[in-house]
């Protein structure tokens, strides 16, 4: 039977706070009121415990005792701001009509203790109801000092941040919250059914959602958008919001052209015009939404996960057969992390990826260059750092949005072909360190190690270059045109075969390995390139959610895979050395040993079973 305690634990969870002293001040806990002092304990012993019926405007008939709200949380160094929260197990019980039931109802609750605290203090009064995250109700509300009513912010609405993120919104300043993959795809999914309501063309649905991101990026669009009162004022502010950043980007015009062309069709789709502003669905829900939902996942800076990448993901998986034609094929976060790190990026890298999709190696990468970067470093990276190519034009919009919110500053990404002389002459300028990709599968004209080529003659002498493609391409008898000119020119230093589904969620069946090359030094043959059997990242598959690190097994997999690389270990089943030539096999499973202490008498047995089968069925 769903509790209070159980609302509390989820309150404290998505918060990520601790009861009693944190870094940034104390929480405490509806146990520890007696334990408040100053004009914070006068103002709670002022309201006293809730009483069944008191009026927003009333402040005299409140219980004995001292008022205990589930938490009050206060700030050292803003100690005129104090959060406090009230919970319920139901969502029946968030908020009555008059919110004059403060006993019974979360929001009633918790605007009777704030409208004593407000005499002292600025208040943020948040309601929870509800037990799961995906099944709950939060209204908040900012109460200033010696104000006489609250206001509720939108931003607040169903979403909870940390407590600083409320200091933050209270401001109009930039909000940011650790990404979740559960919220991200739940968005996903309602956001696609209100599109398809709408009969928006499924081709058109990511523009949407895109330009609307890139227009949050705009600070006066942030803070006036709620106040519009019309489709019509509300459009236009959209339009000139996304023409602004757009502008300020140095993205090409047609681009700019492109999307305000999209935005214009929206202002005449008379099924979304005629939804009121504050009603589901409209086009100040699909703002709000990403506003609240997804934005400050993707403004997260110690998050190297693509959240926007994730989100169209999700997005597109509902679309049907159509889904597959927007061409976005998500890197898993976790082998773009893996092989940043043996690309081995840093603040002073420079990055590129010529196949880039939605941004997710770029936005990986740049989350591991700010580590140990100074602010003036931070801006360099953004500006003059990270580079990407991207021939779709719809999913282009997706990476110039993705890498303008996360806050690069200058969208570095070019539309068009990696292989024209174009292309390739404006990258060869930038002095490329580090290459990353994910080529495009069995695509008419170009091989994938027709990319890795391509990739590894733009990167400066010494240049790493990392890339995850088909096991085919490290077969000696496939692609051999490709391998001997790959060797001429560059070395191949390793090569891991990862696990058979890790595209699993991407609907993808193919078997890939990941490649590390060192640019720029022909192949020496007599050498030896490092090989390992990486097939078990301690994922596993879970329903409707793809493959999830359900155990938390990968941090240790993923640091025992690069130690083992780092100090070229061999380990029986599991690592090789081997020199090889071009048109040999670059797949650990030819060099390596077998771990026979790895045997069961099960696994003799499976074998017999499985000759048996195959002598039973060739027999017939």
């Amino acid at each position: 039977m769903a509790s209070e305690r159980m609302t509390e634990s989820l309150t404290q969870r998505e918060m990520d706070f601790v009861l009693g002293k944190n870094p940034w001040g104390v929480v405490y806990p509806q146990s520890d009121a007696s334990k408040i002092n100053g004009d914070l304990r006068e103002a709670l012993e002022r309201a006293g415990g809730k009483p069944k019926i008191c009026d927003l405007n009333q402040y005299d008939c409140g219980g004995k005792g001292i008022g205990k709200p589930e938490f009050v949380i206060t700030f050292d160094k803003s100690r005129d701001t104090v959060l406090v929260i009230e919970c319920k197990a139901s969502v029946k019980k968030h908020e009555s009509e008059k919110r004059n039931q403060p006993d019974a109802f979360a929001v009633d609750g918790v605007l009777y203790y704030a409208k004593f605290i407000k005499d002292y203090f600025n208040v943020v009064a948040i309601a929870v109801s509800g037990t799961t995250i995906d099944n709950c109700k939060i209204s908040t509300f900012d109460w200033r000092k010696g104000q006489e009513e609250p206001q509720e912010l939108r931003r607040g609405r169903d979403v909870l941040f940390d407590p600083e993120n409320y200091l933050h919104m209270v401001k109009g300043e930039k909000i940011s919250k650790k990404v979740s993959i559960d919220e991200i795809r739940k968005l996903a999914l309602v956001m696609h059914d209100s599109l398809r309501a709408l009969r928006m063309p499924e081709k058109e649905k990511p523009v949407f959602i895109a330009g609307i991101l890139i227009a949050l990026k705009d600070d006066d669009f942030v803070n006036n958008y709620v106040n519009q009162n019309s489709f019509r004022a509300l459009h236009t502010l959209l339009q000139d919001a996304i023409k602004t950043v757009l502008e300020k980007s140095d993205i090409r015009q047609d681009k700019i052209n492109d999307i305000k062309g999209h935005f214009e069709k929206i202002g005449r789709n008379d099924a979304i015009k005629d939804i009121p502003l504050n009603s589901d669905n409209s086009l100040l829900w699909f703002i709000s939404e990403l506003d609240r939902k997804i934005k400050p996942m993707m403004d997260y800076a110690d998050s190297a996960i693509d959240a926007l990448g994730i989100f169209y993901h999700e997005f597109v998986k509902y679309s049907g057969g159509d889904g597959k034609g927007l061409g976005i094929v998500l890197t898993p976060q976790h082998l773009t992390e893996f092989m940043c790190d043996l690309a081995g990026v840093n603040k002073n890298s420079r990055v590129v990826d010529i196949c880039c999709g939605s941004g997710a190696f770029l936005v990986t990468a740049m989350s591991k260059m700010f580590k140990n970067a100074n602010q003036k470093e931070i801006e360099r990276i953004k500006r003059e750092q990270l580079y990407g190519v991207e021939s779709d034009d719809d999913i282009y919009t997706l990476a110039i949005a993705n890498m303008i919110v996360r806050g690069d500053g200058k969208s570095n990404i070019k539309y068009g072909d990696c292989f024209k002389a174009e292309t390739r002459d404006w990258l060869q300028e930038k002095q490329l360190t580090v290459g990353l990709i994910n080529p495009p599968y069995s695509q008419k004209g170009h091989t994938e190690l027709e990319f890795v080529q391509n990739m590894l003659d733009l990167l400066v002498p010494g240049g790493t270059g990392v890339v995850v493609v088909p096991m085919s391409c490290a077969i000696g008898t496939k692609f051999k045109t490709e391998r001997e000119r790959l060797f001429k020119d560059h070395t191949l230093k390793a090569v891991f075969s990862m696990p058979d589904d890790i595209f699993y969620s991407n609907n993808a069946s193919t078997n890939v390995c990941v490649m590390v090359w060192t640019a720029h030094k022909p192949h020496d043959s007599t050498k030896q390139t490092f090989f390992g059997y990486y097939k078990d990242d301690g994922f596993v598959k879970a329903k409707k959610l793809g493959r999830i690190d359900k155990f938390n097994r990968w941090e240790k997999i993923k640091k025992e895979w690069l130690d083992l690389y780092e100090n070229l270990d061999v380990r029986d089943g599991f690592t090789a050395k081997k020199p090889v030539k071009w048109n040999d096999e670059w797949l650990c499973e030819a060099y390596m040993e077998t771990d026979y202490s790895k045997l069961a008498q099960s696994d003799f047995e499976q074998t017999v079973k499985n000759y048996l089968a195959y002598l039973t069925k060739t027999s017939e």
